[in-house]
């Protein structure tokens, strides 16, 4: 008589909103790939006028470099998942160090992976507050904040932490993502459907590694 098959663990309910928003973020990438009128109109309306913005507030200026390039700078972000990292190694919890610097590291790969070859220009401006290099699409400041407070919470959430510190460190996160794509627009070094792909690409990067660490850790039969 055969041994019954062993069973599988159930889905991870973050797999089908990673997948919904990868698809979303596919529908982005076509339409900045092949220029769509309506996109590229808003991305110009919204960078001139917050490039006046700036120009016109050096006060606000200065505070949106100092967010942009140190608080939320993507290596203060990766700073950040490596405490995480040794704090997991330090407990024991290897398998979880391992997931979040596996997660963090394939994020930026991918990323500079989609600036080379969308290969997207940046915006020009005949009297720039701030510059930056490399290619426009995805922004890796965006993606890089989502990345990190993402997984932030999915460990909280993985370990059972408070609801107030879960709530807590959501607001901060919040905050983070969206203050950081603000500085990366204010500042005129990208278009908003950059910062658009950014917080939709890292938010699918966390919802995939959360759904892999959900079947992987899954008991089977």
């Amino acid at each position: 008589m055969r041994s019954p098959r062993p069973a599988l663990p159930a889905r991870p309910p973050t797999l089908l909103p990673g997948a919904l928003l990868s698809g979303a973020f596919a529908v982005l990438l076509a339409l900045v790939a092949t220029g769509w009128g309506p996109l590229l109109t808003l991305d110009v309306g919204l960078a001139n006028g917050l490039h006046r913005w700036a120009v016109d507030d050096p006060g606000a200026t200065r505070t949106n470099r100092i967010l942009s390039d140190w608080v939320w700078d993507p290596w203060a972000m990766r700073a950040v998942v490596a405490a995480v990292f040794v704090w997991l190694l330090l407990r024991g919890e290897r398998l979880a160090a391992m997931w979040i610097a596996v997660t963090s590291a394939v994020g930026a790969f991918v990323q500079q992976v989609l600036k080379s070859a969308v290969g997207r220009e940046r915006p020009q401006w005949a009297d720039p507050v701030d510059s930056a290099h490399y290619a426009a699409f995805p922004s890796g400041h965006a993606m890089t904040a989502t990345v990190t407070f993402g997984l932030l919470l999915w460990l909280m959430w993985l370990y059972g932490a408070p609801r107030a510190a879960r709530v807590a460190l959501l607001a901060v996160g919040v905050v983070s993502v969206v203050g950081v794509g603000f500085t990366r627009l204010y500042l005129g070094v990208h278009w908003f459907s950059d910062v658009l792909a950014g917080w939709l690409l890292g938010t699918v990067a966390v919802l995939l590694s959360a759904a892999l660490y959900a079947y992987r850790t899954a008991p089977r039969g």
